[in-house]
C-alpha cells in the first residue's frame, strides 16, 4: 500500500508523534502488547512506523500505520523510532490508516465500526462517489465485507460504549445490535440497566421488537425489562447425554428421536411408581 521505494526511514524522537486523532483501532496493554514490548526490547523496530507531517508544526508528526509499535516502544523505554515520512493530507491519511490495519487478524466489531466510518467520511472529503454505501463501494470501502454488511457496521457507531462493549465481548450479535442502534441514548442507557438486572441481552427478535416499540410510542424501562425477561430458546436448561453412553440399550434400527422417546417413558414409569410408593 506504501510506495517506500522512494522514502527511506529516519529516526524521530518519541516525543514529537502523535496517535492519529479519532484512530478506530485500540492500543491495548495486553499480553500480545507485553510481546511486542519484549520483542523491540531485544531486537529493536523491525519494522519503521509511517507518519505525517502535522500541520501548523515544527517537526511534529502523526502516526499514519504503527501505533502499537510507538505505544510499545515508548514503553520499552526507547526515545526514538524509526518512521517512514509521508507528506499526505490527513483524508489520505486516514484511507491510508484504515487499509493498513483491516487484514489484521483480530479486529473487534467497534474498530471495524469506526474505520469504515472514518475512510468513508474522508472518501467523502475527497469528493469520491459512494452512493449508498452499496454497490460500487464495496471495492472503494473494503474488499472483504460487503456495501451492506460495511452500512450495518457504521451503524454500530450510535451504540453508545456500554452496548458497543458487549458487542466487542460477543455478548449482543451484530444485526441485533443494529437494531439497537437506531434506540436513543436515554433507552439505550435504560437497555444497559436493564441486561445488568435481568442478566440477559436481547436476541434479534428482541431486538427489532425494542426498536419497533421505540419508534411508535417510546420505550421504557418496563417494556424493556419485559422483554428481556422472557425465556429464550437457547436459554432453557438442557441434559445432553453422549449417543454411545445409551445407544447399547437400544436396538439398533432405533433413531434418535425413538430413543429419545423411549428414554422419556422409562422415566415417566419410573416416576409414577415411585408417586405410588409414596403414597402408602
Amino acid at each position: 500500500m506504501f510506495n517506500q521505494n522512494i522514502k527511506s526511514p529516519v529516526n524521530i524522537p518519541v516525543s514529537k508523534i502523535h496517535p492519529f486523532e479519532g484512530n478506530p483501532y485500540k492500543v491495548l496493554d495486553n499480553e500480545e502488547m507485553n510481546f511486542l514490548i519484549e520483542s523491540i526490547q531485544q531486537q529493536g523496530i523491525l519494522t519503521p512506523i509511517v507518519v505525517r507531517p502535522l500541520e501548523n508544526t515544527k517537526d511534529e508528526y502523526e502516526v499514519i500505520s504503527g501505533h502499537r509499535r510507538l505505544h510499545a516502544t515508548v514503553k520499552a523505554g526507547m526515545k526514538e523510532v524509526p518512521a517512514f515520512i509521508y507528506a499526505v493530507t490527513r483524508d489520505e491519511a486516514a484511507i491510508m490508516l484504515v487499509d493498513s490495519n483491516l487484514h489484521r487478524e483480530h479486529i473487534l466489531p467497534s474498530e471495524k465500526a469506526f474505520a469504515y466510518k472514518l475512510k468513508l467520511e474522508a472518501m467523502k472529503h475527497q469528493g469520491i462517489t459512494c452512493g449508498q454505501v452499496g454497490h460500487k463501494s464495496r471495492d472503494e470501502i473494503s474488499d472483504t465485507d460487503s456495501g451492506r454488511q460495511i452500512q450495518r457496521y457504521i451503524r454500530l457507531t450510535y451504540l453508545i460504549p456500554e452496548l458497543l462493549d458487549l458487542v466487542d465481548e460477543e455478548k449482543i450479535a451484530l444485526t441485533p445490535a443494529v437494531e439497537l442502534s437506531y434506540l436513543n441514548e436515554v433507552e439505550q442507557a435504560d437497555l444497559v440497566e436493564e441486561i445488568s438486572a435481568c442478566d440477559a441481552t436481547p436476541n434479534l427478535s428482541q431486538a427489532q421488537r425494542l426498536r419497533a416499540i421505540s419508534r411508535e410510542e417510546g420505550l421504557t424501562p418496563e417494556d424493556i425489562g419485559e422483554i428481556l425477561a422472557e425465556e429464550k430458546a437457547n436459554q432453557r436448561e438442557k441434559i445432553k447425554i453422549p449417543a454411545e453412553r445409551i445407544r447399547k440399550y437400544f436396538p439398533k434400527s432405533y433413531t434418535t428421536e425413538q430413543i429419545e422417546e423411549a428414554i422419556i417413558k422409562i422415566c415417566e414409569s419410573r416416576y409414577r411408581a415411585r408417586q405410588g410408593r409414596d403414597a402408602r
